[in-house]
């Protein structure tokens, strides 16, 4: 669904997902998984119009800066390991020009869940990347705590220098995915921080089972919101909070994000499938524009 929704940048044509194999994939984009093996009964509740549009927003991207390359790298197509990862970007730097100290420009896709900026070694997901990171990392110890470095400017106020294990954006579609495991909090913390309340603060708590899984769930539940909304929630990943960097918010509901890379070997990852090289200067804008929402529909079970 995600490598579909990737091909449509326009709002007028509809994208469905089918769930092939909902014996390993939840499909939480696709139609219930009731219609997998009925799909003819779908089809005819499409012709009699009985659904409804459900617009998913997207989150549109800017790249601006010196020495930008604004191609990017499909991991869908090439499975990239860790070396080849870096070695693609130069691979292009020898066919395309590169941007000196360009204006704005629009990259050619759309994230529908997430967007992650971070250094190479953050920003793949897969289980085979992580295997290929944490072997490197026992081979170079100095790379274990290697960060992202970066400026951080929201809804264009002041920008914040911050270092991190790497940037995430999500839509509404996405804070069910990477984004809502970033954020969400067991109720063994909660306990914790309702016994430090309780006993700051002289209060008479509950703090049993039913009571401490209420309030996690609540709050989880927060992280949550509707494919239909235009805002964006960022989160930062692992923060380091000293005297030269910050965090004043470690996630946020925003409009507008601008990103002024510091990193050496970073990339901007668009839904797990798409890579942009985002290295020293270069300056990204993630921002919801309607004309970038993706018709999709909803459908009973």
């Amino acid at each position: 669904m995600l490598l579909a929704a990737s091909k449509v940048l326009d709002r007028l044509k509809p994208v469905i997902g089918v769930n092939t194999d909902p014996e390993r994939s939840e499909g939480h984009l696709c139609l219930p998984v009731r219609y997998t093996h009925s799909f003819p009964e779908a089809l005819q509740k499409f012709y009699r119009g009985e659904f409804r549009w459900l617009w998913r927003q997207r989150i549109r991207l800017y790249l601006e800066g010196t020495g930008i390359n604004p191609v990017p790298v499909d991991l869908h197509e090439q499975q990239l390991s860790l070396n080849q990862h870096s070695r693609a970007f130069n691979i292009e730097r020898v066919h395309d020009e590169r941007f000196e100290a360009s204006g704005p420009q629009l990259l050619p896709v759309r994230a529908l869940n997430e967007v992650f900026i971070g250094e190479s070694l953050s920003s793949r997901m897969s289980y085979s990347w992580a295997v290929a990171v944490d072997n490197l990392r026992r081979s170079i110890p100095t790379l274990k705590g290697l960060a992202s470095y970066y400026e951080i400017s929201v809804d264009d106020g002041p920008w914040e220098k911050q270092k991190s294990s790497g940037l995430n954006l999500c839509t509404g579609t996405g804070s069910k995915a990477w984004s809502f495991n970033i954020n969400r909090v067991t109720p063994q913390a909660v306990e914790d921080v309702l016994n430090i309340a309780k006993r700051q603060g002289n209060l008479s708590l509950p703090l049993n089972r039913e009571f401490v899984e209420k309030v996690t769930n609540e709050y989880n539940e927060s992280l949550l919101y509707s494919p239909e909304e235009p805002k964006i929630l960022f989160s930062i990943r692992e923060p380091i909070a000293n005297r030269v960097f910050s965090s004043s918010r470690q996630r946020c509901f925003t409009s507008k994000v601008c990103v002024r890379s510091r990193c050496w070997d970073a990339c901007m990852v668009v839904d797990g499938g798409t890579s942009f090289e985002f290295n020293d200067g270069a300056i990204a804008s993630m921002l919801i524009n309607k004309e970038d929402e993706l018709r999709t529909v909803l459908l009973e079970q």
